[in-house]
């Protein structure tokens, strides 16, 4: 149903998400799950990543060995894309960091920029895009376009949970780029929110419920 995306499944994933998805979770435990979820997501995507061949000694003897060849950049989507980025730079502490600050207007749901910034030479980077909720797709379209602007061509997706209606949307408005997501839920509601979902996940992460 859906070229652009891929779900994971993992035992792993699924007993994080559940954790996430648990009303009475607490903030710390949130923030620490969303972090260890985020670092299982990227680990399973990340087996395409180029390796440049290298001769290193052990402490017995010379070996040949593999390294990565090419700069990772995460770009977390403020703010919810932030309890994204430690979980990841666990895995892949060489990764640069950007930051688009994109918010949802709750009346028209359309999404409007406040901050962007990314260092230099990012557009010959592995670029992924952090969003926890793929709700209607409008804000990471919005990013996608303008990582594309700046020259960026090699993105990806990262979400936790993802709706119907919002990888349609993404699709349509970017079918080059690839969604990878520990679930796809069964739609939105009336506001935009994912059903079931977990609630707002930045409200969560920062404890401003």
């Amino acid at each position: 149903m859906f070229p652009n995306a891929t779900i994971l499944k993992h035992p792993l994933i699924e007993h994080k998400l559940s954790i996430l998805r648990d009303r009475d979770t607490p903030n710390p435990l949130f923030r620490e799950t969303l972090n260890e979820l985020s670092y299982l997501i990227v680990y399973e995507i990340t087996r395409d990543l180029a390796l440049r061949p290298v001769r290193l000694q052990t402490p017995l003897a010379p070996c040949d060995a593999q390294q990565l060849a090419e700069q990772v950049l995460l770009v977390p989507i403020l703010r919810a894309g932030l309890g994204m980025v430690e979980g990841i730079l666990h895995l892949i502490p060489a990764a640069k960091v950007g930051h688009i600050g994109v918010y949802r207007d709750e009346q028209t749901l359309q999404p409007v920029e406040y901050y962007c910034k990314l260092p230099p030479g990012a557009e010959s980077m592995r670029v992924f895009l952090l969003d926890p909720m793929l709700a209607t797709g409008g804000s990471l379209a919005y990013a996608i376009a303008r990582l594309k602007e700046k020259g960026i061509r090699r993105i990806t997706v990262v979400s936790v949970l993802a709706a119907p209606e919002g990888l349609q949307a993404l699709h349509a408005a970017h079918p080059d780029v690839h969604v990878y997501t520990a679930m796809l839920d069964e739609c939105l509601n009336g506001q935009g929110y994912i059903l079931p979902g977990l609630g707002d996940c930045g409200d969560r992460l920062f404890g401003t419920l």
